[in-house]
């Protein structure tokens, strides 16, 4: 197919009338400027939008912090844990509670038996329980203190001996020849050397 010049010019001229390159003009100077208005609308409701993102995503941080669990907190498990814990050494303090109470019930009728037996051994008079020969006794107290009595074959004491605090024992025979006094007073200075 092969286009005829003459037929195109022909298109052409008539095209011309129809053709008005101000009112083109016009429509294209307003198409650009409504384009530019609203390119500058997008713009702004763009920049509008990344503040509010910014806005959003601080908020969203914030409320992450707030809503994680401070390291000073323990975590579920460990609190569970140490309930757990504190529920066996509530157990166990309770138990050595029990068992203390026993122990003292125990010595507080051990303490009630024994201030009975302290009544009952107050009241009671040993020595009329018991018959005591006050000689043996006497001999046993004079020994203990270093004295040794020996009795002559009538049962009076005739000699003594005495046992001092060096080690050293004396010899002592009752004679008659000195007073009570100053034998009691050289039984004491031989126990005392």
């Amino acid at each position: 197919m092969s286009i005829n010049i003459k037929d195109t010019v022909k298109a052409i001229r008539e095209m011309v009338s129809i053709i008005d390159p101000e009112d083109d003009y016009l429509t294209i100077a307003a198409a650009e400027e409504q384009m530019a208005r609203t390119h500058d609308v997008r713009q702004k409701d763009l920049h509008d939008a990344h503040v509010k993102v910014k806005q959003l995503a601080k908020a969203l941080e914030a409320a992450r912090i707030s809503a994680t669990r401070p390291s000073t907190i323990p975590s579920a498990d460990e609190h569970a844990a140490h309930m757990n814990d504190l529920d066996a050494t509530r157990l166990s303090l309770a138990k050595a509670i029990n068992d203390a109470e026993s122990a003292l019930a125990g010595k507080e009728a051990e303490l009630a038996r024994l201030k009975e037996e302290t009544r009952s051994l107050e009241s009671s008079d040993p020595a009329a329980e018991h018959e005591l020969d006050a000689t043996a006794l006497r001999l046993a107290m004079y020994k203990g203190l270093g004295f040794e009595p020996i009795v002559d074959k009538e049962g009076r004491i005739a000699k003594v001996l005495v046992r001092a605090n060096s080690g050293d024992v004396h010899c002592v025979t009752f004679d008659r020849h000195k007073s009570d006094a100053e034998y009691t007073q050289l039984l004491w200075k031989l126990a005392s050397s």
